[in-house]
């Protein structure tokens, strides 16, 4: 396979995937912002969103304030902002009609009718509703792009690297989330485990589709250091760090068998598969979340960066 295709096919992931991303997050903190201040107290979840979606630079240089009008303008629909919701459909599609070829007819329709419907927005819905309908929509028009590549693709060395772009984009967003969380989402004086605490968890879960996972693996309420063990360390949640780098290194060992060689990439991801593996809850509140995580994230993008070095330039 040409180097050229591989990167598109590993960018169109990617870009889907993070439009998929930006639309939970606002939608978590669309949520957050409709309960009543004794619920959600006195920090600006959209300040955190933006935050979240790691464009606070370029947000702050357009906007004066962060507000809900502002950071959803800024995040779904401005043209201005490279990774916003429409920037990533664009990008999808350009990169989807660059390897036309090597996608199947459902993904392409998927990809396309997607772009095609997002025009019809123009500048973005008007009304909360209409908004929380467009969420909606970036959502199901992911998980049908998704679903039509797990479900259509013939399993070579196109779906790898396309699996690739997915688990890489998964994670960085995964362990963004839980940083943010941690830092801006909570204010000072309320206390851990407080009706504050307990909503706002609860949003975070639902962001990464994990409410009910959570219930499911621990049957009991709300801890912090039980989602962060649910979203870093468990390999059956499909959004958790582990998780991703589980698929990462698969995906790279089907195609170092493919080409009868391995590099720097492999044995990185494996690396960080391993710290995964024998990192505990304990030993990571003990040494600071915040700094794993960042080196988590850190580590991340050299994955992206190394992944590029030896496959895609």
């Amino acid at each position: 396979m040409l180097s050229r295709t591989a990167d598109n096919l590993y960018w169109l992931s990617r870009y889907v995937e993070r439009a998929e991303y930006l639309a939970r997050i606002l939608d978590a903190t669309q949520r957050l912002s409709a309960l009543p201040l004794a619920y959600v107290g006195s920090s600006n979840e959209w300040e955190s969103a933006v935050l979240t979606a790691g464009c606070a630079n370029a947000f702050f240089k357009a906007y004066d304030e962060a507000n809900e009008e502002n950071v959803t303008d800024f995040l779904a629909f401005s043209t201005a902002n490279s990774s916003s919701i429409r920037s990533c459909f664009e990008m999808a599609r350009s990169n989807a009609r660059a390897v036309r070829t090597a996608l199947t007819m459902e993904m392409w329709d998927a990809i396309n009718g997607t772009w095609l419907e997002l025009k019809r927005y123009g500048n973005g819905p008007a009304s909360r509703e209409e908004i929380s309908r467009f969420l909606r929509w970036v959502q199901e028009s992911s998980l049908r792009y998704d679903g039509s590549a797990y479900r259509t693709m013939l399993r070579n060395d196109a779906y790898w690297f396309s699996r690739l772009g997915v688990y890489l984009e998964r994670a960085d967003n995964t362990a963004r989330i839980l940083d943010v969380k941690y830092h801006l989402l909570l204010p000072d004086n309320e206390r851990v485990g407080g009706p504050l605490d307990y909503f706002q968890w609860a949003a975070i879960l639902r962001s990464v589709s994990a409410l009910t996972a959570y219930h499911w693996v621990y049957r009991e309420s709300l801890q912090p250091w039980l989602v962060a063990d649910l979203l870093i360390l468990k390999e059956e949640m499909p959004r958790s760090l582990a998780s991703c780098y589980e698929a990462v290194v698969r995906n790279l060992d089907q195609v170092a068998g493919a080409y009868g060689r391995q590099g720097p990439a492999q044995r990185q991801a494996r690396g960080i598969r391993a710290r995964l593996q024998n990192s505990k809850m304990d030993g990571i509140f003990q040494r600071g979340l915040h700094e794993y995580i960042g080196e988590f994230i850190t580590e991340n993008n050299r994955m992206g960066a190394a992944i590029t070095e030896q496959f895609l330039l």
